[in-house]
């Protein structure tokens, strides 16, 4: 839903759009001059121009605003100015006395365009290109008022006067000049606007009659506002007038849905008789709100059962809105509701054929006599992947291939293949040869034993590929972030890997994962020469005129007018660019795929940084799942390097924020960090409760969750490693390792052969878990997981010391090895378990005297002692002060080694008695 199809004579002449053009010729005078009357600088002048561009770019919206609302822009961009501009703009309105003077006022507008043949224009002479968005406005605007009837021209005059009425109490020179608006009244009399409405009545019974339905695009305002109007407001999801008006000044916020109009829907009730809604203005309030959707899906103010009620009201009241169905369906995908989706999916497509709402391909040539069936296909695929039904989706979707090659819709056949490529990376399907292998020839001709990876891997260059040819910039854009996520999963393999040629290279390259990322990027800057023709989104390209209604009360601003001048200036060029959701959505998706490759390569800082740049700048215009996923990074951060209690501070903050569903991201790391928590203080039997929960949340069908499962099974098997019970623990992670080997997840097997290796090495068989270290550092090493890479050594040099004292000097220099990484990147555990290893390792080595050196020991476990202590880790936090204890003892400190000993037998205390900290986790 990114945007819609234009229709032929969509763009009416209405009487804000005459305001626009009023403005225009104040700042584009047709006389020559260097600057025109009353800008006194350049700045001046410009600002208007910026503020008129952003305008006409928002007149596609919905709702148009008022002259009061116009007026109070004014007064905000104008500054000085601004009364001398509300004041021309109320007279020069007044100045139109009669249908012949709408026709000398566009006749003038002419005069403010450039010739499209014209030579070389002077210095100073002040003049619009033709071909420039103000220009092309112009244009439109004077070929829609030379289409109009007689009629239509008194129609538009008459509501000129309304639409003036509506600025009355906002111009304190509007009385003054009101009867200058006397002649406008005799034209009330004329009936012009009764016999306009009943030549619309006529034509709607006579289409009602003909086809049994009624036309889209004749709903009128009143009849179908009014209902959206009560629904809303009984719903809580907008305030009235008066409310609006008393709360601006407070600086409320809107609601969610209201948030997404480009303006509140009773704006529309003014005039209900003067203007009937076109179908670009009515598809374009739909597609808002299934952009609300969208973003606010998993945010606890969005009532779904509100906006359900409301969509439903719409149905009944205008059945042919068949893309009604389609917003029933996003609302019910995102409610977890399979049948109830289901259901309205299959409806949108029964009525419509798919051929209502969507820019894949042109109506004109993507349509069939069977309308869209590819579309619908696609569609049905996404929903099953979405619902964890992944063999059911992979067979729609090649279906949908094979329709897309046999219409020769290439635009549906690239977004389908994408699909595809996002099925396989996300799913574990360990075999797809009986569903793709007799269906797609891409894939065929090159071998028909391809594994899964290898097969995302042609579809997702076939699909990026194809985009391109297309200039579909979105799908490339979003093909290069999952081209990015692919290099930084897998090592890829030649397909015919023998030969004297054959590739020795297998490790994965961040270079390439950074260069795919940069490209995706890159679709800011060429987004609009994307082939298919869009609709602006209004509810971006307006948005800094919202800005204007804020208050400018910031604590560091100060009052004066140099620093309100300095605000203004930020604030205006805040949203210059107005840039469609769906764009701002995949360059906020890049961040957080910035952010999650720096977490696998070990950057703590960067991961921190990427997320905190997509949560400020992408927070308001993202999804709800994305926006989920930079709070979890962040809590996780806070969990790993601040400790648990900011970490569970921060996470009441997001369940406030986000609803706490069967799997929400949100839930997930509540019962991580509890899961973690309960570990450290000792709490067995919390920490084994927390995994059931885990794993009862992940589906039983195969290959879905596999990322839930993974996570169940690890802290399954790590509980079973803190009881002590050593061969159920293996057991459980051999079986895990079988599993990411069967669906070939690399990066979770490097994790499992370190569980491993720390299950042999508390189970004093360091013989047997060498192997599995060295295991986890090579793949590490091939992934470029520096961090865990790190962890490997650090269990690897236990495994060493394990192995007896006269070791002590190897494990030491591995330890120091990975040093700068683990005291760098890593958070309080990992840190602590270094400090404590070092200094292990020191006491261990018979060459060292601890009376000649105390301070190399006693300062790493005060520091392990320290961050444990802040973890909260129980066990550790024993072993750090029973060493500082000992080695206290032997320096003859007796006074310290009674502090070391005392805080040693309070962590043992809480070890056996984890009672008192459960009510505090739960």
């Amino acid at each position: 839903m990114a945007g819609l199809t234009r229709t032929a004579g969509a763009f009416a002449v209405t009487p804000h759009k005459i305001s626009v053009c009023i403005l225009l010729q104040i700042y584009a005078p047709s006389a020559q001059m260097s600057l025109p009357f009353p800008f006194s600088s350049v700045s001046q002048h410009n600002r208007l121009g910026l503020y008129l561009l952003s305008i006409t770019k928002s007149c596609n919206d919905i709702f148009e605003p008022k002259l009061e609302e116009l007026i109070n822009q004014l007064r905000e961009v104008g500054e000085d100015m601004g009364a001398w501009l509300t004041d021309h703009l109320i007279n020069r309105f007044s100045s139109l006395a009669s249908p012949d003077d709408l026709l000398n006022f566009f006749n003038d507008m002419r005069g403010i365009l450039g010739s499209l043949d014209s030579g070389v224009v002077q210095d100073d002479q002040i003049i619009l290109d033709p071909n420039s968005n103000l220009g092309m406005f112009v244009r439109r605007c004077i070929l829609a008022f030379n289409l109009l009837s007689f009629e239509g021209v008194c129609h538009l005059f008459s509501s000129i006067e309304v639409y003036c009425k509506e600025g009355h109490s906002s111009s304190t020179q509007f009385d003054a000049s009101n009867n200058k608006l006397g002649p406008l009244t005799q034209y009330d009399q004329m009936d012009m606007e009764s016999y306009a409405m009943d030549k619309a009545t006529e034509e709607l019974e006579l289409h009602k009659n003909a086809r049994g339905s009624v036309p889209f695009h004749l709903h009128t305002a009143e009849a179908l506002f009014e209902v959206t109007e009560e629904q809303m407001q009984h719903a809580g999801l907008l305030d009235t007038r008066k409310e609006t008006s008393r709360t601006s000044k407070k600086s409320t916020e809107a609601t969610a849905v209201a948030c997404a109009s480009s303006s509140t829907l009773e704006d529309t009730l003014v005039d209900d008789s003067l203007f009937l809604r076109t179908n670009l203005q009515i598809q374009g309030f739909l597609m808002e709100q299934a952009d609300a959707i969208e973003i606010h899906g998993r945010s606890s103010s969005f009532s779904s059962s509100s906006i359900e009620s409301f969509l439903e009201q719409l149905q009944n009241l205008a059945p042919e809105l068949h893309r009604v169905h389609f917003l029933r369906y996003l609302n019910k995908l995102h409610s977890d509701d399979y049948f109830a989706a289901l259901d309205n999916l299959l409806r949108y497509f029964d009525y419509s054929a798919g051929t209502e709402g969507f820019d894949l391909v042109p109506p004109s040539t993507g349509c069939s006599m069977y309308g869209r069936y590819e579309i619908a296909l696609l569609c049905l695929g996404m929903m099953h992947f979405r619902f964890g039904h992944p063999n059911l989706a992979l067979e729609v979707l090649t279906e949908a291939v094979r329709v897309s090659q046999q219409l020769s819709n290439d635009t549906c056949l690239a977004y389908t293949l994408a699909a595809m490529s996002n099925l396989l990376s996300e799913m574990g399907i360990a075999s797809t040869g009986s569903v793709l292998g007799s269906l797609y020839s891409p894939v065929t001709s090159t071998a028909s034993s391809l594994s899964v990876q290898q097969r995302v891997y042609i579809l997702l260059k076939e699909s990026l590929r194809k985009a391109d040819s297309l200039k579909l910039r979105r799908l490339v854009a979003s093909n290069h972030l999952a081209m990015a996520k692919f290099e930084l999963m897998h090592v890829q393999r030649p397909l015919l890997s023998f030969g004297p040629k054959a590739s020795t290279r297998h490790k994965t390259c961040p270079v390439s994962v950074c260069k795919e990322i940069r490209l995706g990027a890159y679709l800011v800057s060429d987004f609009s020469s994307e082939s298919s023709t869009m609709t602006i989104d209004g509810s971006l390209s307006s948005a800094w005129l919202k800005d204007l209604q804020k208050p400018w009360g910031l604590p560091l601003i100060s009052k004066d007018s140099d620093s309100r001048k300095s605000s203004t200036f930020f604030q205006f060029y805040d949203h210059l660019v107005s840039i469609p959701g769906s764009v701002s959505q995949l360059i906020g998706a890049s961040y957080l795929l910035r952010a999650t490759s720096w977490e696998l390569y070990g950057s703590a800082p960067m991961a921190r940084i990427n997320t905190l740049v997509y949560v400020t700048l992408f927070g308001d215009s993202s999804s709800s799942s994305d926006a989920e996923l930079a709070y979890l990074k962040l809590i996780q951060h806070l969990a790993l390097y601040k400790g648990y209690k900011d970490a569970f501070a921060a996470l009441k903050i997001a369940e406030e924020k986000f609803l706490t569903v069967s799997k929400s991201k949100i839930l997930l790391l509540k019962l991580q960090l509890l899961h973690e928590r309960a570990l450290h203080c000792g709490n067995l039997k919390l920490a084994h409760r927390m995994c059931n929960e885990l794993g009862g949340l992940a589906s039983t069908a195969m290959g879905v969750d596999m990322e839930l499962k993974v996570e169940a099974s690890l802290r399954e098997a790590r509980t079973l490693l803190a009881a002590k019970q050593y061969s159920q623990a293996a057991n459980v992670a051999h079986s895990l390792f079988c599993t990411c080997h069967k669906f070939n997840l690399q990066i979770e097997k490097a994790s499992v052969l370190l569980l491993l290796a720390e299950i042999h090495k508390k189970s004093g068989n360091a013989v047997l878990g060498l192997p599995y270290a060295l295991a986890s550092i090579s793949f590490c090493q091939s992934f470029n997981l520096d961090l865990l890479k790190a962890s490997a050594t650090l269990t690897l040099a236990e495994l060493w010391l394990g192995l007896g004292s006269n070791h002590a000097k190897r494990a030491l220099d591995l330890l120091h090895g990975a040093f700068p990484m683990i005291l760098g990147h890593g958070g309080l555990e990992l840190r602590a378990r270094a400090y404590i290893f070092e200094a292990n390792c020191y006491l261990s080595d018979p060459s060292f005297s601890v009376s000649t050196d105390p301070d190399t020991v006693l300062d790493s476990l005060r520091q392990a002692s320290d961050d444990l202590q802040t973890l909260e880790y129980h066990e550790l936090a024993a072993e750090a002060s029973y060493l500082m204890a000992m080695v206290n003892d032997k320096l003859g400190r007796f006074e310290e080694r009674e502090e070391a000993a005392a805080l040693f037998k309070r962590h043992i205390i809480a070890l056996e008695n984890p009672q008192d900290v459960e009510q505090n986790m739960a």
